[in-house]
């Protein structure tokens, strides 16, 4: 792990396994709103149990936090994990209807917490984006 890494993979990481970790043991209710409000721009969630959903769904927070903040994880392996879980996140953002301004991809207060997404989609992008190491120009 390169030393300017460590800060947006500390705090992204440990935002991500924590949120993982709290959904660990969500009860049925809070497993099928979240389940709802997925599924409707992921329709094939619709189909899970909402426990199911909701153990998948603190599984794969804590697997990519967890990727996040393993030094020995190359920036490219932890950017494509936090950008595909970040990419599902602002997807349900830009779907879901009242969560943004009519006619803008501005949030409304209902959509703020969706729309902070975008902030871990970008910062795995950069990680994505990062040279290989060996003799990359990009690594340097």
């Amino acid at each position: 792990m390169k030393l300017h890494n460590i800060p947006t993979r500390l705090a992204t990481g440990a935002f991500i396994l924590n949120s993982g970790l709290n959904k660990w043991n969500l009860d049925e209710e809070s497993a099928a709103g979240l389940q709802g409000m997925a599924a409707g721009t992921y329709p094939f969630l619709k189909d899970l149990e909402p426990a199911t959903f909701g153990k998948a769904l603190s599984v794969g927070e804590i697997a990519t936090g967890a990727l996040l903040l393993a030094p020995f994880v190359p920036a490219r392996v932890a950017g494509l994990a936090l950008t595909a879980f970040s990419g599902g996140l602002v997807g349900i953002y830009l779907k879901t209807p009242g969560m943004r301004e009519e006619g803008s991809l501005a949030p409304t207060q209902d959509g703020t917490a969706l729309a902070k997404d975008v902030w871990m989609l970008g910062i795995g992008a950069s990680l994505l984006m990062q040279g290989s190491g060996k003799g990359s120009k990009s690594s340097k």
